[in-house]
Protein backbone atom coordinates (compact mmCIF):
# COMPACT_ATOMS: atom_id res chain seq x y z
CA UNK A 1 0.00 0.00 0.00
CA UNK A 2 2.99 2.63 0.90
CA UNK A 3 4.67 1.46 -2.28
CA UNK A 4 1.77 2.67 -4.51
CA UNK A 5 1.10 5.57 -2.73
CA UNK A 6 5.12 6.08 -3.31
CA UNK A 7 4.70 5.39 -6.64
CA UNK A 8 1.57 7.65 -7.00
CA UNK A 9 3.24 10.36 -5.62
CA UNK A 10 6.45 10.20 -7.33
CA UNK A 11 4.44 10.52 -10.73
CA UNK A 12 2.26 13.65 -9.41
CA UNK A 13 5.80 14.94 -8.73
CA UNK A 14 7.22 13.94 -12.31
CA UNK A 15 3.46 15.66 -13.99
CA UNK A 16 3.96 18.76 -11.91
CA UNK A 17 7.61 19.13 -13.71
CA UNK A 18 6.24 18.46 -16.71
CA UNK A 19 3.72 20.69 -16.36
CA UNK A 20 5.96 23.51 -15.11
CA UNK A 21 8.55 23.24 -17.64
CA UNK A 22 5.44 23.26 -20.76
CA UNK A 23 4.37 26.03 -19.17
CA UNK A 24 7.84 27.75 -19.05
CA UNK A 25 8.27 26.96 -22.43
CA UNK A 26 4.33 28.08 -24.12
CA UNK A 27 4.32 31.35 -21.79
CA UNK A 28 7.60 32.43 -23.36
CA UNK A 29 5.69 33.15 -26.28
CA UNK A 30 3.08 35.15 -24.95
CA UNK A 31 6.25 36.92 -22.92
CA UNK A 32 8.51 37.67 -25.88
CA UNK A 33 5.02 38.64 -28.17
CA UNK A 34 4.45 41.56 -25.25
CA UNK A 35 8.51 42.86 -25.36
CA UNK A 36 8.02 43.06 -28.95
CA UNK A 37 5.07 44.91 -28.94
CA UNK A 38 6.28 47.58 -25.85
CA UNK A 39 4.90 45.70 -23.19
CA UNK A 40 6.17 43.89 -20.20
CA UNK A 41 3.94 41.24 -19.93
CA UNK A 42 1.63 42.41 -16.95
CA UNK A 43 0.48 45.72 -18.83
CA UNK A 44 0.10 43.60 -22.39
CA UNK A 45 -2.34 40.76 -19.83
CA UNK A 46 -4.15 43.83 -18.17
CA UNK A 47 -4.68 44.99 -22.24
CA UNK A 48 -5.31 41.74 -23.45
CA UNK A 49 -8.47 41.19 -20.55
CA UNK A 50 -10.06 44.87 -21.77
CA UNK A 51 -9.47 44.05 -25.22
CA UNK A 52 -11.28 40.40 -24.35
CA UNK A 53 -13.59 40.77 -22.12
CA UNK A 54 -14.40 44.68 -21.95
CA UNK A 55 -14.79 47.20 -19.92
CA UNK A 56 -14.16 45.47 -16.26
CA UNK A 57 -13.66 47.12 -12.62
CA UNK A 58 -9.76 47.90 -11.58
CA UNK A 59 -10.20 45.87 -8.50
CA UNK A 60 -11.22 42.29 -10.33
CA UNK A 61 -8.50 42.80 -13.17
CA UNK A 62 -5.77 41.07 -10.42
CA UNK A 63 -7.83 37.63 -10.41
CA UNK A 64 -8.50 37.94 -14.09
CA UNK A 65 -4.75 37.88 -15.09
CA UNK A 66 -3.05 34.27 -16.79
CA UNK A 67 0.23 36.50 -14.76
CA UNK A 68 -0.02 37.21 -11.00
CA UNK A 69 0.33 40.82 -9.89
CA UNK A 70 0.03 42.56 -7.06
CA UNK A 71 0.33 45.97 -8.54
CA UNK A 72 -2.42 46.38 -10.80
CA UNK A 73 -3.04 49.82 -9.78
CA UNK A 74 0.53 50.81 -11.01
CA UNK A 75 0.01 49.14 -14.06
CA UNK A 76 -3.01 50.45 -14.91
CA UNK A 77 -1.96 54.02 -13.85
CA UNK A 78 1.17 53.61 -16.71
CA UNK A 79 -1.32 52.28 -19.87
CA UNK A 80 -3.79 55.60 -18.78
CA UNK A 81 -0.51 57.40 -18.66
CA UNK A 82 0.15 56.22 -22.44
CA UNK A 83 -3.28 56.86 -23.43
CA UNK A 84 -4.53 53.25 -23.94
CA UNK A 85 -6.55 52.96 -20.99
CA UNK A 86 -9.19 55.29 -19.31
CA UNK A 87 -11.27 55.01 -15.52
CA UNK A 88 -14.28 55.53 -15.64
CA UNK A 89 -16.61 55.54 -12.37
CA UNK A 90 -19.56 52.67 -11.49
CA UNK A 91 -22.99 54.77 -12.26
CA UNK A 92 -24.28 52.50 -9.62
CA UNK A 93 -21.47 52.52 -6.43
CA UNK A 94 -18.88 54.70 -5.95
CA UNK A 95 -16.65 52.54 -4.77
CA UNK A 96 -16.16 50.96 -8.10
CA UNK A 97 -14.35 52.47 -10.36
CA UNK A 98 -13.42 50.62 -14.17
CA UNK A 99 -10.64 50.60 -16.86
CA UNK A 100 -11.42 50.45 -20.35
CA UNK A 101 -9.73 50.76 -23.48
CA UNK A 102 -9.42 54.16 -25.06
CA UNK A 103 -10.10 54.40 -29.00
CA UNK A 104 -6.31 54.16 -28.89
CA UNK A 105 -6.09 51.18 -26.77
CA UNK A 106 -8.67 49.84 -29.11
CA UNK A 107 -7.19 50.43 -32.21
CA UNK A 108 -3.62 49.18 -30.64
CA UNK A 109 -5.35 46.06 -29.57
CA UNK A 110 -6.63 45.40 -33.13
CA UNK A 111 -3.46 45.87 -34.58
CA UNK A 112 -1.56 43.62 -31.39
CA UNK A 113 -4.03 40.93 -30.99
CA UNK A 114 -3.81 38.86 -34.09
CA UNK A 115 -0.50 38.46 -33.77
CA UNK A 116 -0.50 37.33 -30.44
CA UNK A 117 -2.79 35.17 -30.99
CA UNK A 118 -0.76 33.40 -33.76
CA UNK A 119 2.18 33.04 -31.30
CA UNK A 120 -0.10 31.51 -28.88
CA UNK A 121 -1.39 29.14 -31.90
CA UNK A 122 2.12 28.26 -33.36
CA UNK A 123 3.19 27.49 -29.30
CA UNK A 124 0.61 25.23 -29.35
CA UNK A 125 0.96 23.51 -32.95
CA UNK A 126 2.37 20.86 -31.20
CA UNK A 127 -0.98 19.13 -30.72
CA UNK A 128 -4.13 18.56 -32.99
CA UNK A 129 -8.04 19.78 -32.25
CA UNK A 130 -8.60 17.18 -29.94
CA UNK A 131 -5.77 17.34 -27.90
CA UNK A 132 -6.11 21.12 -27.56
CA UNK A 133 -9.79 20.12 -26.02
CA UNK A 134 -9.15 16.68 -23.89
CA UNK A 135 -6.06 19.10 -22.44
CA UNK A 136 -8.24 22.20 -21.76
CA UNK A 137 -10.82 19.43 -20.33
CA UNK A 138 -8.14 17.48 -18.05
CA UNK A 139 -6.46 21.01 -17.36
CA UNK A 140 -9.84 22.28 -15.72
CA UNK A 141 -10.62 18.97 -13.68
CA UNK A 142 -6.99 19.19 -11.97
CA UNK A 143 -7.50 23.11 -11.62
CA UNK A 144 -11.22 22.98 -10.09
CA UNK A 145 -9.68 19.95 -7.80
CA UNK A 146 -6.25 22.42 -6.51
CA UNK A 147 -8.95 25.05 -5.68
CA UNK A 148 -11.09 22.70 -3.91
CA UNK A 149 -7.85 21.53 -1.86
CA UNK A 150 -6.29 25.52 -1.32
CA UNK A 151 -8.11 26.39 1.58
CA UNK A 152 -6.59 23.03 3.20
CA UNK A 153 -3.40 24.10 2.52
CA UNK A 154 -3.75 27.48 4.50
CA UNK A 155 -4.35 25.74 7.98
Amino acid sequence: MIQAHERDAQLSLHLYRVFAKSFKSINEHAVISSKIEGFNPTAFAVMEVLYYKGSQPIQQIGSKLLLQSGNVTYVIDKLEERGFIHRRPCPNDRRVIYAELTPEGEALMSDLYPKYTERIHHAFSGLNDDEKFELIGLLKKLGMQAERLTPSLRK
